[in-house]
């Protein structure tokens, strides 16, 4: 009852709220709150909200985990599900599936149609989205993030944030920084140079501030350089509060907070989740000893601490108010709706990859009376639930087999296990009872009686696979899938195979098999997307978001040992720098499994003549980059240009080259289009540590224009002045 009492009130706070006069209207209000009124606001009051001071109308703040849907109502102090029945919703495709799409206008989409949803629920923060890179394949959160190349993460994440925001929800960018794997996150010590922080790990979290305008940051569990990430004097102090000029509220990850004097000094405004479940064995309010409550309090009236380290954190917290739930022109948002299922189908038809297809093996012709064995546990599994903070309660989740079953109604349509998993647990394995080599001696039968076999397998969302908390413990795929993949290929050689995951897996059966597919986590339409390209409905177009590499010592973190990663326990060193993924494979000449920015199509596309508009430029000026792309197939599909640059005889270690623009072209048959794109010049720097700045190197480059990082059409020298 309490969030709606001071409804009132909150309107006439937020009205005719401006740019202009709304830090005056803070002013106003920080001089009528109490000490305690504004401790208060600077911590938890549950799993997920923090609290308003209802004698001024200043509501509470409520938050909601992402990034892929709202997730279901928690508890007021415990992680138990409240148990409604009005919190199921449509559930969005991954962000790596979103990645995939490399098309900024999906990312709008998704972002406008997630964040009604959280306006409808009536959440004022949702907790996403992340773009921490993808350095290993074993980590078990890579699935929420946008993959292992800073510029695409960056022009995706925009046009999501601004979709959120425009709905009166705040996006919360996270996890602020370098948490980029999920063992020993809680206290691991990343030690990484300050070239690779700024030119690998940080542009995705400056374009979010800079350039969408973020409300709201989420700090991470780790620690850099000795310091933990959620209260960090140069990551939040000198860099998101100073030189990006970020004027909105940090957020703890929930127990990231370790010191009140640090939280105090180093940026950190609104501490959640710091390990209590509300009453403790007394009956005093645990949530008052947050490192923020009663401590800093004691601290402030001690003079130990200046009270106008409080008052930017609430001024803070205000201004995201204003901007959420004291806004007085904020929209109702929506429900989940056919139109968002709209959506998630497409930008999930979008990000599905096709990575082999030998003698056109897809499409699959879906008028033919034939028997397809579809086979394999993630045809029938939900994948919505599981895998941490970012489980989701879909309304309707259409599984593969489903979806086969509803597009495909003139085969016979027999099902198989093959493997099975056992449930998802936060924090162990729970296998399963039944007998493998059964399952897979009746997967094998089955295949047999096929005209074609579709195998679904891949990870899912249990402990020790796509899941936050801890990371996979190799490459491989588990479950016995790999022993039952070559089983099913002799037993049929019309086999294709459809990976559900958000990480690379490793493919000793790749030659044996006619198709493969990457489907990742597309939630709700999940089965009708896959079907849709399965089909030839859908022409895919998705493009890798990060590299495969054919085996783990292959990727850049783990082949320089343990220290690389996971680290000793305590500490870890990013001895790979700056080479992160297809930057690793194409400088040190390591062909990957599959590239990133590799994707096939349905259709065939040929791109000519590339050329740039000069030779030379100078300092602020514009590469400008014009090709032609032709369709030169027999169906109607979408062609990814991409654009990568690099230095010749640098004076610096360089990667071979680096992304620096993208463009998703659709195209009918025998249609041509011509392109331009753009590199601003000042985008070719490197960030040079002996002046701690940004430094543009004068001589020749190399504008490589292609499909994919190792699919180059085309190598353009300029030259910088």
């Amino acid at each position: 009852m309490r969030r709606f009492v001071v409804v009132l009130l909150v309107l006439l706070i937020g009205a005719q709220v401006t740019a202009n006069d709304m830090d005056a209207k803070i002013d106003n209000i920080l001089k009528q709150l109490t000490l305690d009124e504004k401790i208060a606001m600077t911590h938890a009051q549950s799993k997920f909200s923090s609290p308003g001071v209802p004698r001024l109308g200043i509501p509470e703040i409520w938050m909601s985990d992402g990034p892929h849907g709202v997730r279901a109502e928690i508890a007021w102090d415990s992680w138990s599900h409240a148990g409604w029945t009005s919190d199921s919703i449509t559930a969005f495709p991954a962000l790596t599936a979103l990645a995939a799409t490399f098309n900024p206008e999906l990312a709008s989409q998704y972002g406008t149609a997630l964040g009604e949803e959280a306006r409808y629920r009536k959440k004022d923060i949702l907790l996403g989205p992340g773009v921490n890179i993808y350095r290993t394949p074993l980590n078990g959160r890579n699935f929420e993030y946008m993959g292992e190349d800073p510029f695409l993460a960056a022009t995706m994440v925009v046009p999501y944030i601004k979709g959120i925001q425009q709905n009166g929800v705040s996006a919360c960018l996270k996890h602020y920084a370098l948490n980029n794997q999920e063992q020993w996150r809680g206290h691991i010590n990343v030690e990484v140079s300050d070239r690779a922080l700024h030119e690998i790990y940080l542009p995705a979290y400056k374009a979010a501030v800079t350039e969408a305008g973020v409300w709201s940051v989420m700090g991470a569990y780790n620690q850099f350089r000795g310091q933990h990430t959620t209260h960090h004097k140069s990551l939040i102090n000198d860099i998101l509060k100073g030189e990006w000029g970020f004027d909105g509220v940090l957020v703890s990850d929930w127990g990231s907070a370790h010191d009140t004097r640090e939280s105090a000094l180093y940026g950190l405004d609104i501490e959640m989740g710091t390990g209590t479940d509300g009453l403790t064995t007394s009956n005093e309010n645990a949530y008052d000893y947050y490192f923020l409550a009663k401590p800093f309090r004691e601290m402030i009236q001690k003079g130990e601490l200046d009270e106008a380290l409080l008052d930017d954190k609430v001024r803070r917290i205000l201004r995201l108010m204003f901007r959420t739930n004291m806004s007085s022109d904020r929209p109702l948002g929506r429900m989940n709706n056919p139109a968002h299922l709209e959506v998630a189908r497409k930008i999930a038809g979008e990000g599905i990859v096709l990575l082999k297809n030998r003698k056109s093996f897809f499409p699959v012709n879906p008028d033919k009376k034939m028997t397809i064995a579809v086979i394999g546990e993630n045809a029938v599994k939900s994948l919505t639930a599981g895998g941490g903070s970012s489980e989701l309660k879909a309304r309707d989740e259409v599984s593969p087999l489903r979806g086969i079953q509803e597009r495909f109604a003139s085969a016979e349509i027999i099902h198989s296990l093959g493997y099975v998993s056992g449930p998802p647990q936060y924090g162990s394995v729970i296998p399963s009872t039944q007998d493998a080599d059964s399952l897979i001696n009746a997967a094998v039968k089955v295949a047999m009686k096929a005209d074609l076999v579709l195998y679904f397998g891949g990870l899912n969302k249990n402990w020790n696979q796509d899941c936050e908390g801890d990371d996979r413990n190799s490459m491989a795929l588990p479950f016995g899938q790999d022993q039952l993949i070559n089983k099913l290929a002799r037993a049929n050689k019309n086999l294709g195979v459809i990976l559900v995951s958000g990480n690379a897996v490793e493919m000793p059966w790749l030659p044996e098999v006619k198709g493969v597919i990457q489907a990742w986590y597309l939630g709700s339409e999940a089965g009708h997307a896959i079907a849709g390209v399965i089909s030839g409905d859908v022409n895919p177009s998705g493009k890798l978001p990060f590299s495969f590499p054919v085996k783990l010592s292959d990727n850049a973190a783990h082949s320089f040992g343990e220290l690389s990663y996971p680290g000793d326990g305590k500490t870890q060193y990013y001895k790979e720098d700056i080479l992160v993924g297809y930057r690793w494979h194409d400088t040190q000449k390591i062909k990957p499994l599959f590239a990133f920015g590799y994707g096939m199509s349905y259709t065939s596309f040929k791109l000519s003549s590339i050329k740039t508009d000069k030779k030379s430029y100078g300092t602020g000026e514009l590469i400008n980059i014009s090709c032609k792309v032709t369709n030169t197939g027999k169906a109607a599909g979408s062609e990814v240009i991409q654009i990568y640059v690099g230095k010749l005889n640098s004076k610096v270690k360089r990667a071979a080259k680096e992304l620096k623009a993208f463009q998703k072209v659709h195209l009918s048959k025998g249609e041509k289009a011509s392109t331009k794109l753009a590199i601003d010049v000042n985008d070719l720097a490197f960030y040079d540590e002996t002046t701690s700045n940004w430094n543009l190197e004068k001589g020749d480059y190399l504008i490589y224009v292609g499909t994919a990082s190792n699919k180059i059409s085309k190598k353009v020298k300029i030259r910088i002045n």
